[in-house]
């Protein structure tokens, strides 16, 4: 022969060519020299060299790697009792306080004295501040003298209006024995209309006293600062010697606050959802709330409402949200991740589904042919296809009811090209 056999030429062997092989597909000198007649000694080099190009091709051709192909386990659903309603929405926000209120006083006053501190708890009606009365206690004194006096007026008053009467009934006396003149008489019966008119401007103007008197006592009583309900102080914005007005005032050089009490039985939270998804969200629907600050807590909430208008610039829907216990680890401002999740009744289902499932995989992994869903088992680095009948999809993942038994390999998704028997290899 020529050549030696092509099973000599090439051995398949890791990538790599076998140096007896090579070494084989050179030519014997001898051979050469004993080529059959009709045959030229200068065709055998093309021939050697077109048999190596043969086998260079198959070697490579048929050390081809598998497709990669990504995978994911089938497992088991979990039990009844370990089952729990599927999330539908996910949103961030903050707990906030639907109570709070920065006190400050009704009239503008130099502070005295500041009753409170940051984190102290108080009542409502308890003395948070006191702003300096001296003033107002001066023109307290002086009100209280003016209605003395109205009041003594009022009695003197009364006595000359008792008098009164007397003299003009001595005088009708004496105007009858012609004692008196008429003009005399006349003059006691203007005295008894006189004090009588006195007496009511005298009622008048205690009434006028012990009002103004009433007004300065209510402008010192509002020098006392006090809670306005019951809370905690979260911050303290004055001290004893600053001023302090109801009003913003020019400089910065006026408070405009003692401190701010917040309500913490008022805490609720607040998250704004995009309004394409806030059909999702309903009154009264069951909410898994985790603050930033406690990853690993999950506490109960409830939609309160959703507050009816939408942000024009964010095209969202603020959403108010109740904890169904509040903990002293909640405070104002916190950040917050709230979980909305199935109705009970779509969580009925998802509960059936799971529980006649036999193996749970994603809903990617499931292909559809010919009226059939079949997935692709990966045995051994080759591929299966499998029929199989599905339950109810629920937060990504199909049961699958027959054909995918727990722990098999499935391929998750199909990137095209796959077959039966095909050689693959999974993705790491």
């Amino acid at each position: 022969m020529l050549v030696p056999p092509l099973t000599k030429i090439v051995k398949k062997t890791n990538m790599a060519l076998d140096k007896d092989a090579l070494n084989s597909l050179r030519m014997d000198s001898n051979a050469r020299s004993e080529a059959p007649a009709g045959v030229s000694k200068w065709m055998l080099p093309v021939v050697a060299t077109a048999l190596s190009m043969i086998a260079l091709v198959w070697f490579f051709g048929s050390a081809e790697p598998g497709t990669v192909v990504g995978t994911v386990v089938a497992r088991a659903p979990a039990t009844q009792g370990n089952v729990s309603r599927g999330t539908i929405l996910n949103a961030s926000g903050y707990v906030v306080a639907r109570r709070l209120a920065t006190v400050s006083s009704k009239v503008t006053g130099k502070i005295r004295a500041v009753l409170v501190e940051e984190g102290m708890s108080v009542t409502e009606g308890d003395i948070l501040a006191q702003l300096d009365d001296s003033t107002v206690r001066a023109r307290l004194a002086l009100a209280a003298g003016q209605t003395h006096a109205a009041v003594s007026s009022l009695a003197e008053t009364r006595v000359r209006l008792e008098e009164a009467p007397r003299k003009l009934k001595r005088n009708e006396s004496l105007r009858e024995e012609k004692l008196v003149s008429a003009a005399e008489l006349d003059a006691a019966q203007s005295e008894v209309n006189a004090f009588q008119a006195r007496l009511t401007a005298d009622h008048s103007n205690v009434a006028v006293a012990q009002r103004n008197q009433d007004l300065i006592e209510q402008d010192l009583d509002d020098l006392t600062i006090r809670a306005p309900f019951s809370g905690v102080v979260v911050s303290k914005n004055a001290q004893p010697g600053e001023m302090i007005s109801p009003i913003s005032a020019g400089g910065g050089s006026i408070r405009t606050g003692i401190c701010t009490i917040v309500d913490m039985d008022s805490l609720e939270i607040e998250v704004e959802v995009n309004e394409a998804y806030i059909n999702r969200v309903s009154s009264g629907q069951r909410t898994e709330a985790t603050l930033d600050a406690y990853p690993d807590w999950t506490i109960s909430s409830q939609v309160i409402n959703i507050v009816p208008t939408a942000d024009r610039q964010k095209a969202t829907v603020k959403v108010r949200i109740r904890f169904d216990e509040l903990d002293s680890r909640v405070l104002p401002d916190m950040g917050v991740k709230v979980r909305f999740l199935e109705s009970a009744r779509e969580n009925r289902a998802g509960e059936r589904m799971t529980n006649a499932a036999l193996a749970l995989v994603p809903e990617a992994a499931v292909h559809r042919s010919a009226g059939a869903n079949y997935v692709w088992i990966v045995n051994d680095g080759k591929l299966e296809r499998r029929a199989v009948s599905t339950g109810i999809a629920r937060n990504g993942m199909i049961g699958i009811l027959s054909g995918v038994r727990p722990g098999e390999v499935v391929v998750s998704a199909d990137p095209g090209g796959l077959s039966e028997d095909m050689s693959v290899r999974i993705q790491e």
